[in-house]
């Protein structure tokens, strides 16, 4: 019985992707089908190197071509490539303010102190480990620890006196406020003065061809974040909490306030979320625990993620090594490695459900 590509094709439209809800071949997936009588090659290319769902789609490809009557022998070549963000997802119509960004994504939290800057700063990096081109921008003007977190000393430079050269380490681009004041220098800037730099910061950096610019926003729903929100077309955005109830009043400014710029939420991130003895191994919710599940689950949007309250961590960020490059196989690294891959995912589905007006599924 001869193969033909429709075969190979048909196939693949009976694999759905779990996250994006459609099968492989309406989401533009599959390509280079070749048959050559009973063999077949292909190409699987995915939304994300960082899809947390690779392993179940490669399982159901290759049960789905084992099916395949008179087919013997196939050699699936798995690929990635990250779609852009499409138009109308936050910022001003028509705008392009990064144009080789394919898509931003904004960290936030409705206060200071949950650990925000960690997480953005371990999020890009087990991106960029995830083999995606990522960027970093330290929004926080009035605490900025993205140099620290990154052990970047250096000043950035200028070719043309226009334009800056952002930093680069771990993989990264970087580009924060701190590297272009004295550490002991106090912001004291008014609504004006904040937008402008940020605008400067946003449109005047040599970004280059990025999937992912991560966006360090400052804690609250204050200036920076309203003009980022508003002026960057933004892919979505991650909100940062931790585990007491307290903080649900947070997560709900901060929620409503993306809401209202229409930027979608892509989930929660539980920051410190217990406290596990290096010793005995015993787990402690120093800060309660199950908040950012009860906030996930009120506002229907997913839960992406728990990071442990660890030494290492903290230790990793004031050495300026992330935790996920210092201590690859840590507990604590794949934390953050699970996180990212629920956010990439996340973001391949927003932009799917955008492109070809999905329904919302959770």
């Amino acid at each position: 019985m001869s193969v033909s590509e429709r075969d190979i094709l048909a196939a693949m439209s009976k694999v759905m992707d779990p996250e994006l809800h459609i099968d492989l071949v309406k989401a533009g997936m599959v390509k280079d089908v070749r048959v050559e009588g009973d063999k077949a090659k292909l190409k699987i290319e995915l939304t994300t190197p960082a899809c947390p769902m690779k392993g179940k789609i490669q399982a159901d490809a290759e049960a789905a071509l084992k099916g395949v009557p008179g087919l013997k022998t196939f050699d699936i070549e798995w690929g990635a490539q990250v779609r852009s963000a499409p138009a109308g997802m936050g910022g001003t119509p028509g705008q392009a303010l990064l144009p080789q960004v394919k898509n931003v994504i904004l960290v936030g939290a409705g206060k200071g102190g949950v650990g925000k800057s960690t997480v953005s700063v371990n999020l890009a990096t087990a991106l960029a480990r995830e083999g995606a081109k990522v960027g970093l921008l330290d929004a926080d003007f009035y605490g900025p620890s993205v140099p620290l977190m990154t052990g970047i000393t250096d000043k950035p430079t200028s070719p043309d006196g226009k334009t800056l050269l952002p930093m680069e380490k771990h993989g990264l681009k970087v580009m924060s406020i701190g590297f272009l004041v004295e550490a002991d220098q106090a912001l004291i800037w008014r609504g004006p003065m904040l937008h402008g730099a940020l605008m400067q910061l946003v449109r005047d950096v040599r970004w280059g061809e990025l999937d992912y610019l991560i966006l360090d926003l400052p804690p609250g729903t204050g200036d920076v974040a309203l003009s980022l929100s508003q002026s960057v077309r933004a892919a979505g955005a991650v909100l940062v909490t931790t585990p007491q109830d307290v903080a649900l009043a947070d997560v709900v400014r901060a929620k409503q306030m993306f809401d209202k710029v229409h930027i979608p939420v892509l989930g929660i991130v539980e920051n410190m979320s217990q406290f596990v003895c290096p010793n005995c191994s015993h787990v402690t919710p120093i800060f309660n625990k199950g908040g950012g599940h009860r906030a996930a689950q009120m506002f229907s949007i997913p839960f992406l993620g728990e990071i442990p309250l660890d030494l290492k961590i903290r230790e990793a960020g004031d050495a300026g090594v992330p935790v996920v490059i210092g201590a690859p196989d840590s507990p604590e690294a794949q934390a953050f490695r699970a996180m990212a891959r629920n956010i990439a995912g996340r973001v391949s589905t927003e932009n799917m459900r955008v492109a070809v007006k999905l329904p919302v599924v959770r």
